[in-house]
């Protein structure tokens, strides 16, 4: 049985998939920009993480840009039948590496195309729209016009199930009218619980929520919680927040990512910590510490 097993699984899209997976982002180089240090280690880290029983791959062709995809292509394909890979369009990257909105229909559609061209697929399983009307975090504001022209792409057969990134709970609703969301993709963790209620409401109608960041906007006393519960346990900080998150709620989905196999073995043993009802009393104050 695989390593992850005991994380359970949950639904996305018209896949059963292990709660635990992967995300790639950290396999480009740095700033997510330009080829790894090491295009060895990063194969060796996908073919470490399907082998572990990894089932779930969250990517991007604006990582890097193409790099993660070619990655991928390069370790995995061809691909296993139970290997689901989950990209995202809606950004480009300028030459100096920063992040630069790409709503336009021709931009969303040449995105879907460089992303089945690098990763060697006929159709994309699930495409996650990143919403940019700010690129650091969600903001109000319309997303009809690129989610509709993704949908075409997805009625043209290259796309099977369309999620949703970097959104808040308007646009989720509004998302929805438009065509089926199989999943949220927003910055959530032990610190940073603002989707609190869309997990839920999300949860209640089937739909995974996939948080990222686990460890990102924490305070110093915050840290210094996660820390001391983390030893007590002895686990390390990212294990107990990855814990935290598949206790949280059944349609969480994880996909912490590394460049380093000892680092993505440390992970996924995440998924067979038990969390004791103190420690989980502790890390639900960790929201409420002041700095």
């Amino acid at each position: 049985m695989p390593n992850i097993h005991p994380s359970g699984t949950f639904r996305l899209g018209d896949r059963a998939i292990h709660r635990l997976g992967y995300g790639a982002m950290q396999l480009a180089g740095p700033g997510v920009f330009g080829p790894p240090k090491d295009r060895g280690a990063a194969l060796a880290v996908l073919r470490e993480a399907v082998d572990a029983g990894v089932d779930h791959i969250d990517t991007s062709d604006f990582y890097g840009p193409h790099v993660t995809n070619q990655l991928i292509r390069e370790a995995l394909h061809p691909y296993p039948d139970d290997l689901v890979i989950v990209t995202k369009i809606g950004a480009q990257r300028g030459a100096d590496a920063s992040w630069l909105p790409a709503f336009t229909p021709e931009a969303l559609t040449g995105a879907v195309h460089d992303n089945l061209r690098n990763l060697g697929l006929d159709v994309l399983d699930v495409v996650n729209l990143r919403i940019m009307i700010d690129v650091h975090q969600p903001a109000e504001g319309s997303i009809e016009a690129p989610l509709t022209a993704l949908a075409n792409l997805q009625r043209q057969g290259l796309v099977r199930h369309i999620g949703l990134s970097n959104v808040t709970a308007a646009q989720v609703a509004e998302g929805r009218r438009i065509c089926e969301i199989v999943c949220v993709q927003n910055h959530y963790n032990i610190a940073h619980r603002a989707d609190d209620a869309l997990i839920d409401d999300l949860a209640r109608d089937g739909i995974a929520y996939v948080p990222y960041f686990p460890l990102g906007g924490f305070t110093p006393v915050q840290s210094s919680t996660l820390s001391r519960v983390a030893a007590r346990l002895d686990a390390t900080p990212m294990q107990v927040a990855l814990a935290w998150m598949l206790r949280r709620a059944p349609n969480v989905l994880l996909i912490p990512g590394t460049s380093s196999v000892a680092h993505l073995r440390e992970n996924l043993a995440a998924a067979k910590l038990d969390l004791p009802d103190d420690a989980v009393g502790e890390l639900e104050q960790v929201a409420k510490l002041l700095p």
